[in-house]
């Protein structure tokens, strides 16, 4: 039965408030604030006017739930949450909700470091940022560590030098931590450290070039080299950016809408300097104007209770927002402050919202055509395997061990925009031969598919196993027990060769396997779907066969606490001699008795 909107509209309140459109199951479809309810819901429903993805929406909706609140703003909040609980499809959804992330600077410390931060500020210490990415951190630490050379050490191992470290022979540190550098020196790099990091470059260049002036005057050559060094490295880092003079404290924002694509580039303007900035690609967005699109984006950015440390004193758009003031008082009411968002219509920040504009531009192209292209090959690769209709999801199953030891199988999942890495798992092996191939597969694939049988996710339409005949004899074998129909197994053989482009493919027909050796161009996706296996395998491996080669043999017997390792090792002066070592032997270290004796000396000794 359809929804009967005229009726609903009639008993709907013209107050305040947040409603959702949810559909036939009862998923929610939307969700949305108002002013005046019955005013903006009744939108929904005019006869003529509406845009293509309104009307897609409108389709879906069998029911409308609302809820009335006191003021606008109260609505505001309350949808920000709702579309983080729920994730409705036809809302902008943001994919990274993680905090961003800082420089910080150890005050407390009588030698501060740097350090890469992100999360709770916690630590006493000065705190820089926030950083659009890990890399504009990244590349800030190691421009500081070339030009002002302050520690970026744990203070563990500062505490422990008795000579200097390589940072100080590459020149990326002054070792304070042998005295090779004052005191008082040491506090002159980090005062010029901080001004630099809270933008008062033109301070901080006047004060480094009356340095190198006065170390000319006194003839202390090689300490006037340095300073120059340091301007003329402030200089290139200038010379990069837009500046403006004082301390701005900006994000500039700008959008580029493409049909139901969207990409929001984000300029993050701190101490009046671009310290970086970011892209953002919302999912399936309603809204048809940039007007109704960044209304939706800036409480969805902003309103994620990370605290007023990451919210700028201004938000630099290019358009007047009919919602303004009740967005300035929602992110200010975040941020603990005042906070305005200001139409860029001259000056620097106009130039700023040029390069914003621009290069979400750009972006959005690019992303454009790589999803083509990536169309493209799902065509090609529905020719190559004779398929009737183009992929939707598939999966791709490899093996990696160092000769038998810590076997990880990695199992990658694709979908027609790409790799879908939150669905990739990996299986660490157990209980096998080492280096038996076929039974990890077997395992691997046994775990995976009674998990997908049991309805814990998605069957793929075509499952990749990278191997020969065997494999995919094994992969089949798995299939038919486990009674999973429908998904096309194929196999990825390597050539003779072994080199990439000369794959054979196997696929299983009911007189056995049959060869496809397919067209370089029909061979490319697959090609990079194995590729990814093989990386998320090979990296599972490593990361298991370190931990393993890191930990001791004595932490997995039972009785055998962190405490008595210590006073084995103690007694015994090794691990070897703990192996060797009898029954009798063992019971002579104090908290080991028998119980515990046998247990050691059956590890090691029954295994």
């Amino acid at each position: 039965m359809p929804f009967d909107a005229k009726n609903f509209l009639k008993h709907l309140t013209p107050r305040p408030g947040v409603y959702q459109m949810l559909d036939s199951a009862g998923d929610i479809l939307y969700v949305g604030k108002a002013k005046n309810l019955r005013k903006r819901v009744s939108s929904y429903f005019r006869k003529s006017g509406l845009a293509p993805k309104t009307q897609a929406l409108v389709k879906r909706i069998d029911n409308v739930d609302v809820t009335v609140t006191e003021t606008e703003l109260e609505a505001l909040l309350l949808e920000q949450n709702l579309i983080k609980q729920y994730r409705p499809p036809f809302n902008i959804l943001l994919r990274d909700d993680k905090s961003y992330p800082y420089i910080f600077m150890s005050t407390e410390h009588a030698s501060p470091r740097l350090a890469f931060h992100r999360g709770a500020k916690r630590r006493k210490g000065a705190y820089f940022g926030p950083f659009p990415s890990v890399h504009a951190v990244r590349e800030s630490m190691r421009f500081l560590q070339k030009t002002f050379r302050v520690r970026q050490c744990e203070d563990s191992f500062f505490k422990n030098r008795s000579r200097p470290c390589l940072q100080y022979q590459i020149k990326r540190c002054n070792a304070p931590c042998v005295g090779l550098i004052s005191p008082e020196d040491y506090r002159e790099d980090v005062r010029h450290t901080r001004m630099f990091l809270e933008g008062e470059n033109l301070s901080l260049m006047r004060e480094l070039e009356e340095a190198m002036e006065s170390c000319s005057r006194a003839l202390q050559f090689e300490e006037a080299a340095r300073y120059r060094d340091q301007i003329n490295a402030l200089r290139q880092v200038q010379a990069q950016q837009v500046i403006e003079s004082g301390n701005a404290h900006i994000d500039v924002i700008a959008a580029a809408i493409e049909g139901n694509e969207a990409c929001v580039h984000v300029l993050y303007i701190r101490h009046g300097r671009i310290l970086g900035s970011r892209s953002f690609y919302p999912k399936v967005p309603l809204a048809a104007t940039q007007e109704e699109f960044l209304g939706e984006f800036i409480p969805r950015h902003y309103l994620k209770g990370q605290g007023g440390g990451d919210i700028p004193r201004e938000i630099a758009i290019g358009v007047d927002l009919a919602d303004k003031a009740l967005l300035e008082a929602a992110v200010g009411d975040i941020a603990g402050r005042r906070v305005s968002i200001k139409n860029a219509s001259r000056g620097t920040r106009k130039k700023w919202l040029e390069l914003a504009t621009r290069t979400a531009a750009q972006n959005l192209g690019g992303r454009m055509a790589a999803s083509a292209s990536m169309l493209k090959r799902y065509d090609l690769l529905r020719q190559t395997l004779d398929l009737d209709d183009v992929p939707e999801r598939m999966e791709c199953f490899d093996i990696s061990h160092s000769s038998g030891e810590a076997t990880v199988a990695s199992c990658v999942v694709f979908n027609r925009e790409g790799p879908l890495k939150s669905d990739y798992r990996r299986f660490n092996i157990e209980n096998i031969t080492a280096g038996d191939d076929y039974a990890a597969m077997e395992q691997a694939l046994r775990r995976r598919y009674k998990r997908l049988q049991e309805g814990e996710g998605k069957l793929p339409d075509i499952l990749f196993i990278d191997g020969g005949k065997g494999q995919l004899r094994t992969a089949q074998r798995v299939l038919d027990e486990l009674g999973v129909i429908g998904v096309k197994l194929v196999g990825v053989a390597k050539g003779t060769s072994r080199k990439a482009g000369l794959e054979t493919l196997l696929l299983t027909t009911e007189a056995g396997e049959r060869e496809v050796i397919p067209e370089q161009d029909g061979l490319l996706l697959i090609q990079q779907i194995r590729d990814e296996a093989h990386r998320f395998a090979i990296t599972g491996h490593r990361q298991r066969r370190d931990r393993k080669r890191r930990s001791s043999p004595l932490e997995g017997i039972a009785g055998v606490g962190p405490k008595r390792r210590r006073e084995l090792l103690r007694y015994f002066g090794g691990l070897e001699a703990v192996e060797k070592a009898s029954m009798a032997d063992l019971m002579r270290v104090p908290s080991i008795d028998r119980k515990v004796a046998e247990a050691i000396y059956s590890a090691f000794h029954n295994g």
